[in-house]
């Protein structure tokens, strides 16, 4: 099976590079800096689960594509329209396509570009962070990929072949029936975290040791469970209590990587992961205070940034 991962950042340099790790053929489709770096030092990770370290086949979009059986796509929300695009005119032939992004609106987008029946769901479970020198870092020791296919997928031959790829890897990987089920219980879970750490510029250990903390993040939760349910999307019990306790941890630091890139004035996804949201949870009429109070903080935020770049 040949795949070719678009991006070799946190995502796709992560799990790309255990399938490379494990024997799989594999192709990053990257930027010409990203290939210099990965030509000069090759792919390497470091992660709980023990490092790594490899050269790697990479391609840009001025070199001649390979026919791929699948194509993973881990990008960033606000790259996606350019990388659908530019992805559509570069690949000579119809390629299944499983994205790994965050929240659900991309998955129109994608339908739309490549047509449903090429298009699975999925959902990844990583904490990742890119150093300076293009290394991937694992966060914590959490790896875990969720894909299925969703209402029009066929080609599920593909799928199949793919989990069967990841199954000789060093991370989990679930293929379950109703995928957007999955990608929902993140998108609510994320939001919550990025919600909460954005708008308190601190981690999670940090917000709920204080006397309010906890209740302050369970109401959160609520709030993002609410616009779930509202879509028809019930939070089973246990996966509730499996994100609560990681956004109640006593002591964590864990933080979303979107006050990371807001302290490091990147581009964000609050847009996606919590705008979204809270657009959705109006179109119901659901009281959002402290979610919408997390987006506007964001904006915001962007907003000054980007008025300190003005001479």
């Amino acid at each position: 099976m040949k795949i070719l991962v678009l991006g070799a950042g946190g995502v796709g340099g992560y799990f790309g590079g255990r399938l490379v790790e494990s024997g799989s053929d594999i192709t990053f489709l990257v930027r010409d800096h990203r290939r210099k770096q990965l030509i000069k030092s090759g792919l390497r990770l470091n992660s709980p689960h023990g490092n790594f370290s490899t050269s790697v086949k990479c391609k840009t979009l001025d070199d001649t594509p390979d026919k791929y059986d699948l194509v993973i796509l881990s990008c960033k929300s606000y790259h996606l329209t350019e990388a659908c695009v530019s992805l559509r005119k570069w690949l000579n032939t119809p390629t299944c396509v499983l994205p790994f992004l965050n929240g659900l609106s991309h998955i129109d987008e994608m339908i739309k570009t490549f047509g449903e029946d090429l298009v699975f769901g999925g959902a990844a479970h990583v904490a990742t962070t890119l150093s300076k020198d293009g290394h991937v870092i694992q966060l914590n020791p959490i790896q875990i990929l969720t894909v299925g296919p969703l209402n029009g997928s066929k080609h599920l031959d593909v799928l199949e072949a793919f989990v069967n790829e990841c199954r000789k890897s060093s991370f989990s990987i679930k293929c379950v029936d109703n995928v957007l089920q999955s990608m929902w219980e993140k998108w609510v879970f994320l939001a919550t975290l990025a919600g909460s750490t954005v708008l308190f510029r601190n981690s999670v250990g940090a917000i709920t040791e204080t006397k309010i903390g906890n209740n302050l993040m369970q109401r959160m939760y609520d709030e993002g469970k609410s616009v779930a349910v509202a879509n028809n999307i019930n939070i089973p019990k246990k996966a509730q209590i499996t994100a609560l306790d990681i956004l109640m941890k006593p002591g964590s630091d864990f933080t979303a990587s979107m006050l990371r890139d807001l302290v490091m004035k990147l581009p964000t996804e609050h847009d996606h992961i919590l705008g979204g949201l809270v657009e959705l949870g109006k179109c119901h009429d659901i009281d959002m205070p402290l979610l919408s109070a997390a987006y506007v903080s964001a904006c915001a935020n962007i907003s000054q940034f980007r008025s300190n770049l003005v001479p």
